[in-house]
């Protein structure tokens, strides 16, 4: 199967450009949610977790603010640094149709990865980078030497040459 038929409308001349500001910032948002929900379903499993220790009743747990601010940071950037290194795509990703990459088109080494994500949480104004660049890289990209392009194929060439099956031309 290729990329044209999992996406039909999209323009075959699209696939494998730099991706725009717009859709990274939905994909952004999409990671968003996604984040939240992780963190709602952590929580919740951690209060059923002092229920089944403590017994009845059942209470969510109300952990000080640095402790929720240091879990969700450290989901969010898991999350991101996992999904670069595993697929090269997030949720967001993966629906906005695309992919992260290092600039030699491979997968994100873990330690790159792992920068990525810090720097994309640690500024995310670094976006509004991609207007000005030639190659529509933010900041993040830029200090990380990757690339987010345009990609609708179910899996990466990387993956996909890692698993001894290479996508169909």
């Amino acid at each position: 199967m290729n990329g044209d038929a999992a996406a039909p409308d999209v323009p075959r001349q699209a696939r494998g450009r730099p991706a725009g500001l717009v859709s990274r910032l939905l994909a952004c948002g999409i990671d968003a949610l996604v984040v939240a929900l992780l963190g709602v379903v952590l929580h919740l499993g951690a209060s059923a977790l002092v229920l089944v220790v403590t017994g009845p009743p059942f209470r969510t747990l109300d952990p000080p603010a640095w402790v929720t601010a240091a879990c969700g940071t450290a989901i969010a950037l898991a999350y991101a640094a996992g999904s670069w290194v595993t697929t090269g795509r997030t949720a967001g990703g993966q629906v906005m149709g695309l992919r992260v990459s290092a600039r030699s088109g491979r997968l994100l080494r873990a330690a790159p990865a792992l920068l990525r994500a810090a720097l994309c949480l640690a500024l995310p104004a670094g976006l509004l980078w991609i207007p000005l660049s030639r190659r529509n890289a933010s900041v993040q990209d830029v200090l990380v030497r990757s690339t987010v392009i345009y990609d609708w194929t179910p899996r990466s060439p990387a993956v996909s040459a890692y698993r001894g099956n290479a996508p169909n031309p």
